[in-house]
């Protein structure tokens, strides 16, 4: 059985008064039947750890190198020493922002996962990719490229983010991502064999409150990175509890 994740991604966004969110949070969910995690900007993951509880706490990126003149990067040893157990890599928004390849991608889970970090690794296409069919291709080209040999179910989640859907507040139909996450799934069997099969595949990509419970309903849906719903409790407690119910 895959134990389900509900994710966060803070992303730019959070001081140290929000932090009060997270408290809440954890006060909200103690003992949760799903794990849960939030990975707030580099500056916060310190102090987010000492009032996480049952919350756990991941960067939104790192350096595949492990020290040097890298001027404004993080390695993996510093997220891990701020308290971190996860990190997010390749996001949509670093692959278009900051030109990050599935080779970059794979560089820096290949750091994260030798430094026992568990590696959020994020897959997807374009709004112009999927009018155009390429849909599969894309998503299937990302995921060989930005997955290391050494992924296993243990230390490597999957997070299929349709760029197109992220925070635009259009999502796929439940059919098109239940055809994505079944590709994803068969290629990780294929890849990784029968622990492919215990990889957790998240969804990403405008889940909130109201369309949360559909949206766990699909097949080989094992949680979602959650954006913007993830910075005020009331928000992100209530698609807890639909993955709880789920």
């Amino acid at each position: 059985m895959r134990r389900k994740l509900a994710a966060g991604n803070w992303k730019m966004n959070g001081t140290a008064a929000d932090l009060a969110e997270v408290a809440a949070l954890a006060a909200a969910h103690p003992a949760p039947g799903v794990d849960l995690l939030l990975c707030p900007p580099a500056t916060l993951i310190h102090r987010m750890a000492q009032v996480a509880g049952p919350v756990a706490v991941g960067g939104q990126d790192c350096h595949a190198a492990a020290k040097g003149a890298h001027t404004g990067d993080i390695s993996t040893a510093m997220l891990r020493d701020a308290g971190a157990t996860h990190v997010i890599l390749g996001h949509s928004e670093r692959r278009t922002d900051h030109g990050e390849t599935d080779a970059q991608v794979r560089a820096k889970a290949e750091a994260a996962l030798a430094d026992g970090l568990v590696a959020v690794i994020c897959i997807g296409e374009t709004l112009e990719e999927r009018e155009g069919g390429q849909t599969l291709g894309v998503v299937g080209t990302q995921l060989a490229g930005s997955t290391p040999d050494a992924a296993t179910a243990a230390n490597t989640v999957i997070a299929y983010e349709p760029v197109w859907a992220i925070g635009t507040g259009k999502v796929p139909t439940l059919d098109q991502i239940a055809e994505v996450h079944g590709f994803i799934r068969a290629e990780l069997v294929k890849r990784f064999g029968e622990d492919g099969n215990g990889f957790r595949i998240l969804y990403g990509g405008s889940v909130k409150p109201s369309n949360a419970a559909e949206i766990f309903a699909v097949s080989d849906v094992d949680g979602a990175l959650v954006g913007g719903a993830s910075l005020k409790a009331a928000d992100f407690s209530p698609i807890i509890e639909a993955l709880e119910a789920s």
